[in-house]
């Protein structure tokens, strides 16, 4: 079934239009049909704005799933700093996009204070965080006080407030498979899913997380740094790189090309070509 608002004033808002497309994922031709969606749903308050969200539905009634290239689905939410629309809040920037299943849990209260100590890391990288949990505002509220409180932090990134969950579907972020992980009324809880998106409202990293797991934020910082190091010097990053690391020259770059561009290139195999990056050529010389 297709998500459904409850009320019937809210069902009235539903607009779906049909749109059949082909595709050679099946054994045989198939036409595949998809619905778009665009709800608009009560926010917390009665006040605007409402959360609206539009994105692509299977004939399943789940979400497509979002891969690495995707544009990240727009939405309008309230959150914890005032209402956005998500593609303009991206604006310029590039975005962290991480979710939680609810308030009050113990693992994402130690992640939100790690997140909320490195915000001026990502800052200076260009980069906004804004999380998710399935809750109001006013839950968020008290909960980021626990989390600054415990943490030594201050929490000043957004927090969407997605009580219903319109945004994790989105998103994809609802754990079908799990049954364990449900809230008291049988519902899924949103798993731990961390977006990584970049200023053209590009998918670029996506991480998921069990409920048992706390995030690296670390890490993700890292692949921050890979990321827009190699947009910037047409290079890969090898396994555990870190800013000031050795770099891989990019197989889209021919030899000769990289041996003008990189003078002091390391030919391991043709496929395989090292080069040093120092840190202050990197995103992470800030």
């Amino acid at each position: 079934m297709l998500p459904n608002p409850d009320g019937e004033a809210e069902r009235n808002n539903l607009l779906s239009h049909i749109i059949i497309a082909r595709t050679n994922t099946y054994p045989t031709p198939l036409a595949c049909l998809c619905f778009f969606i665009k709800a608009t749903i009560p926010s917390h308050t009665n006040s605007t704005p409402k959360t609206s969200i539009s994105t692509t539905y299977t004939m399943a009634g789940r979400p497509e799933p979002l891969r690495l290239g995707s544009v990240a689905p727009n939405f309008k939410a309230d959150t914890t700093t005032g209402p956005i629309d998500f593609h303009d809040f991206i604006g310029d920037n590039w975005v962290v996009l991480f979710s939680h299943p609810e308030d009050y849990t113990p693992v994402c209260t130690t992640e939100l204070g790690a997140f909320a100590k490195l915000e001026p890391e990502f800052a200076k990288r260009g980069v906004k965080l804004i999380g998710l949990s399935a809750n109001t505002i006013d839950s968020h509220e008290g909960w980021i006080k626990d989390i600054n409180e415990i943490s030594q932090a201050n929490l000043a990134f957004p927090i969407i407030g997605d009580k219903e969950r319109k945004v994790a579907l989105a998103y994809d972020m609802i754990d079908h498979q799990d049954a364990t992980n449900v809230d008291s009324k049988g519902v899924a809880f949103t798993i731990r899913s961390v977006f990584i998106i970049d200023p053209k409202k590009t998918i670029r990293t996506i991480f998921a997380y069990p409920a048992s797991t706390g995030r690296n934020a670390a890490e993700v910082l890292r692949v921050i740094d890979s990321l827009q190091t190699g947009d910037k010097h047409k290079i890969t990053t090898p396994i555990n790189w870190v800013p000031g690391d050795d770099v891989i020259v990019h197989p889209t770059v021919k030899t000769e090309d990289a041996q003008k561009i990189y003078p002091n290139l390391r030919i391991v195999k043709p496929y395989l070509r090292f080069t040093p990056l120092p840190k202050e050529q990197t995103s992470a010389n800030v």
